[in-house]
């Protein structure tokens, strides 16, 4: 049974930097499909970056060049480092995970994904 935990949020202006720590417990982070996602209210889970088979990894257009995520077995986990922060960022983030360890041609699909983290607000101001 998989678990994980985000922490980190908080609020910063934009142009700013804020990292998010993902702790995973109940399976090494690198034996899954790991991905990020954010979202406003109303809205769907919007998938942002994802960790689709190894070391590759995914990032959507809105975040290229932005944001930055990584994962440590050792450490037990899914960080995501977001510089250069915008207004329009500011959402729920939320780390998850499916059941299998491929997913390079569907790694946005949030219904896919079997674990989920409490998620964490940021919120950016202008």
């Amino acid at each position: 049974q998989g678990h994980l935990v985000e922490s980190g949020g908080g609020s910063v202006q934009a142009g700013g930097s804020l990292s998010l720590p993902c702790a995973v417990s109940g399976f090494p982070v690198s034996s899954r499909c790991t991905g990020w996602f954010r979202q406003t209210l109303g809205k769907e889970h919007d998938a942002f970056a994802a960790a689709v088979f190894g070391d590759i990894l995914r990032y959507a257009d809105f975040v290229k060049g932005r944001f930055t995520i990584s994962r440590d077995n050792a450490k037990k986990r899914l960080d995501l480092q977001m510089n250069n922060l915008k207004p329009e960022d500011t959402a729920v983030y939320y780390c998850a995970a499916k059941s299998n360890y491929y997913c390079s041609g569907t790694w946005k699909m949030s219904a896919e994904y079997i674990y989920w983290g409490q998620g964490t607000q940021v919120t950016v101001s202008s």
